[in-house]
């Protein structure tokens, strides 16, 4: 199972979720963690893994073989992403807005375009007791995350069940972290904010026809719209979290909630047997 952990927006506690999941089940089950929240990436200081190694990602630039373009501009035709513009005598190639599809090298008739590897960042892989962990960095300056995300779910073991810690919002990157799961919870907390955000998640997975379910944290701070919000759209709610200085604090010191309050590893449990039965 491939199972994702996402968020309308930052701060709700999405990686708290993710990580106390992932450590609740090490004990039952093979267990891959993906960060693909790349841009930054924070569940390391929780499950603290022991890092073996580390690859460079990069994504493929057309570079043009002006000897052999007759400057037809195929290619700027095809790039969705205007990273292509052909000129009387010269094609510009804008590296920023390239998303490496290979469109446009594929489709050149003239076989002109090669493409040139482009760092964009580096995954690091490693092991948390028995948990397979991966994560990626995007280098600073680089203006496109999906494609290192993409890279690091290429690494997903189906033997395992891999959890994926999203990043936050509902843009590209979110998508391309969730896209292909077989169920994503979406971490959320009872404020006007956090259900504005809510919505506008639920309505990104059911675009992506991804079955989901809500854990609202710091439960009791704010109103029951949120709840009120998921009856009404038929959205299961899994588990509550309640408003707890403790949490925080051990949060801040980089411990996980079942290492400070054991006792929340059976629900964390039971939040997994709750998604194994919505799933079949």
């Amino acid at each position: 199972m491939i199972l994702s952990i996402a968020s309308g927006k930052g701060g709700t506690g999405k990686t708290t979720v993710a990580v106390n999941l992932t450590l609740s089940l090490e004990r039952e089950h093979a267990l891959q963690f993906l960060d693909c929240d790349v841009e930054e990436p924070n569940a390391h200081f929780f499950l603290k893994p022991q890092i073996l190694r580390k690859e460079t990602a990069h994504i493929p630039i057309p570079e043009i073989m002006e000897e052999r373009c007759t400057f037809c501009g195929k290619c700027a035709e095809v790039c969705a992403y205007n990273a292509l513009a052909v000129l009387k005598e010269t094609v510009l190639v804008f590296a920023e807005l390239c998303h490496g599809c290979g469109g446009c090298s594929l489709l050149c008739p003239e076989k002109a375009i090669k493409e040139k590897g482009q760092r964009i960042g580096i995954m690091e892989f490693g092991n948390s007791n028995a948990i397979s962990f991966i994560h990626g960095k995007l280098d600073i300056g680089q203006a496109m995350s999906p494609p290192l995300i993409r890279e690091i779910k290429k690494q997903a073991d189906s033997n395992c069940l891999v959890i994926i810690d999203a990043p936050p919002g509902t843009s590209c990157p979110v998508i391309e972290a969730v896209k292909g799961s077989d169920f994503s919870l979406l971490v959320t907390e009872p404020t006007p904010f956090g259900l504005n955000d809510l919505k506008l998640a639920v309505e990104t997975l059911r675009k992506l026809r991804i079955p989901t379910g809500v854990v609202i944290n710091r439960f009791g701070i704010g109103d029951n719209n949120v709840q009120d919000y998921c009856r009404r759209e038929n959205i299961p709610v899994l588990m509550t979290i309640p408003m707890d200085r403790d949490i925080a604090v051990a949060y801040s010191e980089g411990r996980s909630i079942i290492e400070t309050q054991p006792q929340y590893r059976r629900a964390f449990r039971e939040l997994y047997e709750k998604i194994q039965r919505l799933t079949g």
